[in-house]
């Protein structure tokens, strides 16, 4: 009878380029494992440099700096075997690799088979795909390796289940966006059930730019019973046992999946806590207008950095209410950070009577508005460089679908923690955030949104009402839908054509943004890439 194997899933959060600290990273997590009992540490797909390297895997230097770092890891594998994943060249061509090293010697190296080049993947730019599968041989098991887009395929799992494979290991370096937690369940559990092997699912975690990766790790039985589940969006080491064909687990906890707006929100905090400190800034600052996207940010900033590392500014102006006025001075209270109101009505003023020659005889419109806006991104930046805090910016998807927000102005900023949050989601989230302790004042979120850039104005006095403008998006930016497509669904010709129309004139605009938390199957930046420059018309 084989003796029983303790194994320990390591979801960790590593950071891009850093190789001699990710690989001592593995090493402390190795013998956290073996400490705890394990006798084999899996950790994530490319855990070595992180994920994804991009462009950094094509400096010369790449090749000498993982093999130092794998050198450290097998150093450290002689009293635990430890699975990690590695970029490797080999006669002239670069794989995404799995290994297994035990008591300082590489068991068996596996090459990614599924290279996956869509949404936000472009693995085929920098990699050569394998075909071969890879199953070792540890203390009298036999166990295959997968990485990450080879499960979402049968060949590699049935591969590794027909080369002996008596438990197979998926490294995976998995971005969130909503739903995708189940979806990965769902596939493991029907692998599991049609090759009659238990699957290992182990995750990276942390934020990285655009890119949210939330862990989630688990493992499967051969009959698909999920047998451990880890936590979402933290860093955790977890234990399972396998013996004479049986897979339990050792560690007591077991995390329950959250629901999606806990996962969302827990999503945007992690983007914006790991973007900030990953990239050494001091803090974060934003303008808090006292409308809901600034209010629900600054909730974001304060949960992802403290309050100590986040600076609200409320810059009104002739327009601003009372309302906004008071409720954003409750809200930076409440949550305890730094605040001050900077009036923009003298630069404002500076600027019109510079500009007065210019604008002699010509009619009042948006140019006055986007004034506004670019007088707080001016003040705003000029308080980032003085101080070395980050500008966080406030705009919402649905804002950046249609080209509803001022280049130079409200788009000014390092980071965009809404980004890709459509409207609708923002008023759920910041629901959501309140049952959680209150600190968005109620008519923050029951009033109508106004950028309050003229005299009683509001946001649907030119777009459609947000539930109506995000199912168009939706449909027209998640799932590219036709304008009749969409029509035929319920909607009226008329707020179909103008808002695909906006969508699609404001491409420039988006090209210009800064990055942000990317939460859907399709965000803007890497997910969606259309020309500026087109003669495309959506209508047709």
């Amino acid at each position: 009878m084989s003796q029983s194997l303790t194994i320990a899933l390591a979801q960790h959060n590593f950071l891009v380029g850093d190789i001699s600290g990710n690989g001592q990273r593995i090493v402390e997590a190795a013998q956290q494992a073996q400490q705890q009992g394990a006798q084999l540490v899996v950790f994530s797909e490319l855990a070595v440099t992180g994920y994804p390297p991009e462009d950094l895997l094509l400096r010369p230097s790449l090749q000498p700096r993982v093999e130092e770092a794998l050198q450290q890891i097998a150093a450290a594998s002689h009293n635990i075997a430890i699975a990690v994943g590695f970029p490797w060249r080999e006669q002239g061509k670069l794989y995404n690799c799995a290994g297994v090293w035990y008591q300082g010697e590489c068991l068996g190296r596996y090459a990614k088979q599924c290279l996956p080049n869509y949404q936000v993947f472009d693995e085929q730019r920098y990699f050569s795909a394998g075909d071969q599968p890879c199953v070792i041989d540890l203390l009298g098991h036999r166990i295959g390796l997968t990485v990450c887009e080879d499960v979402w395929h049968q060949g590699p799992v049935e591969q590794s289940a027909v080369a002996g494979a008596e438990m197979i290991l998926n490294l995976n370096a998995s971005p969130f966006h909503l739903g995708k937690h189940g979806e990965r369940l769902t596939l493991l559990q029907q692998h599991a059930r049609s090759q009659n092997v238990p699957l290992l699912y182990v995750n990276q975690v942390g934020g990285q730019d655009e890119l949210v990766f939330d862990g989630g790790s688990f493992a499967v039985a051969a009959d698909g019973e999920r047998v451990l589940q880890m936590p979402s969006f933290s860093e955790s080491l977890a234990l399972v046992n396998y013996h004479s064909g049986k897979l339990q687990a050792v560690s007591a906890q077991s995390a329950e999946p959250d629901s999606e707006l806990a996962s969302l929100y827990q999503a945007l905090v992690l983007g914006v806590r790991d973007y900030v400190n990953k990239n050494r800034f001091k803090g974060v600052l934003l303008g808090l207008s006292g409308g809901i996207d600034s209010a629900l940010t600054l909730a974001i900033a304060v949960d992802a950095l403290g309050a100590e590392r986040v600076q609200a500014v409320m810059m009104p102006f002739t327009y601003t209410s009372g309302m906004s006025k008071e409720d954003a001075a409750e809200q930076a209270e409440t949550m305890g950070v730094r605040y001050q109101s900077i009036s923009i009505e003298p630069m404002y003023r500076e600027f019109m009577a510079a500009l007065a020659g210019e604008f002699a005889s010509l009619p009042v419109d948006t140019t006055e508005e986007n004034l506004q806006s670019r007088c707080r991104g001016v003040l705003l930046m000029a308080m980032s460089n003085k101080s070395g805090y980050m500008v966080l910016t406030t705009g919402n998807k649905s804002e950046m679908a249609v080209g509803y927000a001022t280049l130079y102005g409200d788009m000014a900023g390092g980071y965009g923690a809404l980004k890709d949050v459509y409207k609708t989601k923002v008023f759920a989230l910041a629901e959501y955030r309140n049952s959680i302790s209150p600190v968005i004042p109620q008519r923050v979120i029951d009033r109508p949104p106004s950028a309050e850039l003229a005299p009683d104005q509001k946001d649907e006095d030119s777009l459609p009402p947000y539930p109506v403008l995000d199912a168009i998006l939706e449909r027209y930016i998640e799932r590219d839908m036709s304008a009749e497509a969409i029509i035929s669904a319920g909607f009226t010709r008329d707020d179909v054509l103008r808002v695909l129309r906006l969508v699609d004139v404001n491409e420039y605009k988006r090209r210009q943004a800064p990055i942000g938390v990317r939460v859907t199957q399709r965000g803007f930046g890497r997910d969606r890439r259309y020309p500026v420059t087109n003669g495309w018309k959506a209508g047709i």
